[in-house]
């Protein structure tokens, strides 16, 4: 068992993994950079106070990876990408044609799903960027734009948009771990310097307790996200004995492991894309139409919305379903059922075939109700403490928590694998 210094000097030892650690680290300082440019125009105090009165804008930073804090080119950040990603897997379960190229067509049909998200991912990123600008001219931020400067506006943001949605392909390509989540999680790091110096500057003698508290969840909060993470349900499995020549193989006994959360981070990250873009959406009606019913409208959705309980509660529902939703398109019994069958394995007292699809179906069906309570709960956790403590900032930061720690579980795992890989 080696340890974890043992781990870094191999790491930094080898040539290949060396060389993708690099390329992901620069390509997340260039996202940074990007981060740091902003659009043309901007009334800095407008804006400050914007954010400070509006916690969905808040929420919505944390996906644009901090880029829209300061409305920068990659204001939008990998949002169109999620939601196009979002809309790909629904029509998984809408089509048969669809869940074939992305569940049986192999390595190639997942790169033309891929392909299919990407170009799904530019007219959602027009409308969002278009519905960005128009909000913030309504609102003073941007001041009063002609339509070729909104157009431009438009164009770069967009671009600037798709542009984030390549760099983290990229990452995914030739570097380490999954390059969405990883911008995502650059975003959230990057903030963390401005936090710290903020509860410093506001630091309160008497509110000690308070922070202690505030402290000992979060630290529980991050040791059961990582004990559920890795939490598994082994399925046993033999594998017949063949005689080939004079040679016997097969024979040995082994586990299919089922992990408790087979989803990770992802219901979370589908989950607030759904709760804010009807948000954003009704926010852009609100601003841009003049229609008296329209407004009235909106601002009644807007207003249950805000309700804090209301919206808790939708975002235990869409993170309890949209677990159960990925874990099906991800992981297919009856595949797993057929892959087995040919290569001669068996699970003891069951029979191949349909028995052991459903065997295995009922088995996931169990564990991941327990995974999909667990990060509804966690989810809406930070929710309560702040209608319990009214710091506002909780909510923002219980969601980029969950995110930032199944990111890094996520990315220690795959270097793992590819030291593992060097040694053998």
């Amino acid at each position: 068992m080696k340890t974890f210094f043992d781990k870094i000097k191999l790491v930094l030892q080898d040539k290949t993994l060396r060389k993708r650690i690099l390329f992901t680290l620069g390509a997340l300082v260039v996202f940074r950079a990007l981060a740091a440019i902003p659009v043309p125009g901007i009334d800095t105090v407008r804006l400050m106070q914007f954010f400070n009165n509006n916690q969905f804008f808040g929420l919505l930073n944390v996906f644009s990876g901090g880029g829209l804090s300061n409305l920068s080119i990659v204001m939008l950040g990998v949002s169109p990408y999620i939601t196009g990603s979002i809309i790909m897997q629904l029509l998984t379960m809408m089509f048969p044609a669809m869940k074939r190229l992305y569940q049986e067509e192999g390595e190639a049909g997942r790169k033309k799903f891929g392909q299919y998200s990407r170009l799904l991912t530019v007219p959602l990123a027009l409308l969002q960027a278009y519905g960005f600008t128009i909000l913030l001219t309504k609102q003073g931020i941007l001041g009063d734009l002609t339509s070729l400067q909104i157009l431009i506006n438009v164009v770069v943001i967009t671009a600037g948009s798709i542009l984030l949605m390549w760099i983290g392909e990229l990452i995914s390509e030739y570097g380490i771990g999954n390059g969405l989540s990883l911008i995502i999680f650059a975003g959230i790091v990057s903030a963390l310097p401005k936090s710290i110096s903020e509860a410093l500057f506001t630091f309160d003698v008497a509110q000690i307790p308070t922070y202690i508290l505030f402290l000992a969840i979060g630290i529980a909060i991050i040791y059961a996200v990582v004990f559920i993470t890795e939490a598994e349900r082994p399925i046993p499995i033999t594998y017949a004995k063949r005689i080939r020549g004079n040679k016997v193989y097969g024979g040995v006994s082994t586990y299919l492991p089922l992990r408790l959360n087979q989803a990770g981070v992802i219901p979370i990250i589908f989950a607030l894309s759904i709760l804010l873009f009807p948000q954003m959406i009704l926010n852009f009606l609100k601003g841009a139409v003049s229609n008296p019913t329209v407004v009235s409208v909106s601002d009644s959705i807007l207003s249950v919305l805000a309700n804090q309980w209301v919206y808790a509660s939708l975002y235990f529902i869409f993170v309890f379903l949209f677990t159960y939703f990925y874990t099906a398109v991800t992981f297919d019994p009856h595949q797993i059922a057929e892959n087995l069958q040919k290569s001669g394995a068996f699970i003891p007292g069951v029979r191949p075939g349909g028995s052991t699809s459903d065997y295995i179906g009922n088995i996931l069906t169990r564990i991941t109700l327990f995974g999909a309570l667990f990060l509804g709960i966690i989810a809406i956790l930070p929710l309560i403490m702040q209608a319990v403590s009214g710091i506002t900032s909780l909510a923002i930061g219980g969601t980029a928590l969950l995110i930032v720690v199944s990111v890094v579980i996520d990315l220690i795992k795959k270097v793992d694998a590819q030291v593992s890989m060097r040694e053998y």
